[in-house]
């Protein structure tokens, strides 16, 4: 197993004479920042609609304002993970939270859809260095019993801020406007830098540093730059088809594109599927590169023999699919209640808070029906809530139906969501070899972004495509001229629903307006049948999970007693990731002496 380095931030102080405060209080400030990227992912949902509105966005900016921080954070997470590893968790921390602080207030500045979506794309690379940072900190600073509640601890702050985000950053936008919502990430950045300098250890991966050539260049070479190149750009490019398949045509051009010397006519092939394509070879190039790397002992991002564990194998593409329900569902539903509605921010994540409320209570009692029932079953009785609960809302929705009707149906699938995520994590990653844990872990985390990111081109696809098409069909035996007709429908597509808000604000166009509110509700029922069958998808994966002896005899030797449920309720996977007690000899070069353990 590794041994990581536990150094102590201040010369002079050693865990004999403050054994517990410091360290724990350092946790806190690791967990802060976790959450802090956490709060930054959910918050988007409920202000995108005000959002589109105030800079005038597309359906195709609003789905990239959406997904392109998920899909950086992605491609990036085990790469620069590494590079934590390599150069210091700590340093890692601190460059990230500066990035995602200064991209925060670049989202705050923006004046245009280009702008929100580069920034965002910036907090993706923060988000990148802050989260694999933080899981191996908590892992170098705790073992054994402490270990369990550290990471319980680290779970539920985080579940708490997903639940609490949506609610804050509703109550910021509704008082002071949606940009102070990403603006107020630069005092509270500040404040985490100075934490962690004052409280979080440094920490490395110095197994890798005996064994790799010295100097800046040789921890370069640790990375998979090739690996990581090759996700960038095949995720990249899957999810710029999905999301421009609207605007330039699935097969068929339908408008033109030019960019530089690349002028692309209308009326031929359209640019899309040959996108598609080459994200499709992209990705079978990485196959091919990691299995080469791998073979010939070289660093890989992507371990291809981890996938010859069924359990990881199923449990990776659970998690993926999950996300793309989830995170289409939280993307689509304020869209509607906006549209329908003109419903403020702050009600928007009054409708959604059911959802994290219920994962969060569902979630703290997963770890006990997983002792009783086994977590594989856990995991399938969650999905098929999930299906259940989005299926009754795709049945039950009409165009009047507000955020209150949306709850129940809300609060099932986040009870669902807790039990799924919860043990999603164990099952799969009970039968990794503990010293392989930290990369399947990020692979897991990777595959959950990746959902993210497909989920919200995806669904935000077929809803968009929905809008146009119910608005086409219900203005067509009305006596506006053809042309107008399809305008019409064009700008209700184009503007994600928010051009319904100008329908209803003017008094001759009532028929208009009742038209858009329907096609709204069409393409909503639309988009959730499709959800639907991606999470049903996802529970017949789930049904190839196996119970695994192993993990049982892992968290009875690992996690004493009254703790096992903390560690089977949040984060699991990622314990047998280090062997408590087992200390580490080695002190980083420079600085304090304290004492050092196995990560």
């Amino acid at each position: 197993m590794p041994v990581t380095t536990y150094a102590t931030p201040s010369a002079g102080w050693t865990a004999a004479q403050d054994p517990g405060r410091r360290r724990w209080l350092g946790m806190l400030v690791i967990s802060l920042g976790v959450s802090l990227i956490v709060v930054d992912a959910t918050i988007m949902g409920v202000l995108l609609p005000r959002i589109v509105t105030e800079l005038g966005l597309t359906t195709t900016d609003a789905e990239w304002a959406g997904s392109v921080y998920a899909l950086v954070f992605a491609a990036l997470l085990i790469p620069l993970g590494r590079a934590g590893d390599l150069f210091g968790r700590r340093r890692a921390f601190l460059l990230g939270v500066t990035v995602f602080a200064l991209a925060g207030a670049g989202v705050a500045a923006a004046g245009d859809g280009s702008a929100l979506i580069a920034a965002r794309a910036l907090q993706g690379v923060g988000a990148a260095m802050v989260l694999p940072a933080t899981l191996a900190t908590v892992n170098a600073m705790f073992t054994g019993r402490e270990r369990a509640v550290a990471f319980g601890i680290w779970g539920s702050m985080i579940a708490g801020m997903a639940a609490l985000g949506p609610l804050l950053g509703g109550a910021v936008a509704s008082s002071a406007g949606w940009r102070w919502a990403f603006g107020i990430n630069v005092p509270l950045g500040a404040a985490l830098i100075a934490g962690a300098l004052a409280l979080v250890p440094e920490t490395r991966d110095t197994a890798a540093r005996r064994t790799r050539r010295p100097g800046a260049l040789g921890a370069l070479r640790e990375i998979d730059w090739p690996g990581g190149a090759l996700t960038v750009l095949g995720l990249g490019a899957l999810v710029c088809g999905l999301i421009e398949g609207q605007t330039y045509g699935w097969w068929t051009a339908i408008r033109p594109y030019s960019t530089g010397p690349l002028d692309w006519p209308a009326g031929g092939l359209s640019p899309v599927p040959v996108v598609l394509g080459l994200g499709t070879v992209l990705l079978a190039a990485l196959a091919a590169v990691e299995r080469a790397r791998a073979a010939s002992g070289r660093s890989v991002m992507l371990d291809p023999s981890l996938f010859a564990v069924a359990n990881f194998r199923h449990g990776v593409l659970a998690s993926a699919l999950i996300n793309v329900g989830e995170l289409g569902l939280v993307f689509v539903v304020p869209l509607f209640l906006l549209g329908v509605h003109g419903a403020a921010p702050l009600q928007i994540s009054v409708a959604i808070l059911p959802l994290a409320a219920g994962a969060i209570l569902s979630g703290g009692y997963a770890g006990r029906l997983a002792n009783r029932r086994g977590a594989h079953r856990v995991v399938r009785i969650g999905m098929a809530m999930e299906v259940a609960a989005v299926l009754a809302l795709a049945l039950t929705l009409t165009a009047s139906t507000t955020g209150f009707g949306l709850a129940p149906w809300m609060l099932l699938y986040g009870i669902g969501l807790g039990l799924t995520s919860a043990q999603l994590t164990n099952v799969s990653l009970a039968d990794v070899p503990p010293e392989r844990a930290g990369q399947a872990s990020g692979t897991q985390s990777t595959a959950r972004q990746v959902g993210a990111a497909l989920g919200i081109a995806l669904i935000g696809t077929v809803f968009a495509t929905g809008l146009g098409g119910s608005m086409a069909d219900r203005l067509r035996g009305s006596e506006l001229p053809p042309a107008q007709q399809a305008a019409i429908a064009r700008e209700l597509r184009q503007s994600a629903g928010t051009y319904a808000r100008e329908l209803h604000d003017d008094a001759d166009r009532a028929a208009q307006a009742s038209a858009a509110d329907e096609s709204l509700a069409d393409a909503t029922r639309g988009a959730m049948l499709v959800t639907a069958a991606i999470l049903a998808l996802g529970l017949a994966v789930s049904a190839r999970l196996r119970p695994s002896g192993a993990a049982q005899r892992t968290l009875a030797a690992e996690v004493p007693g009254e703790v096992s449920d903390l560690v089977t309720g949040e984060v699991p996977g990622l314990v047998p990731s280090g062997v408590a007690g087992r200390p580490g000899t080695e002190r980083d070069p420079g600085q304090s002496e304290g004492p050092t353990l196995s990560a």
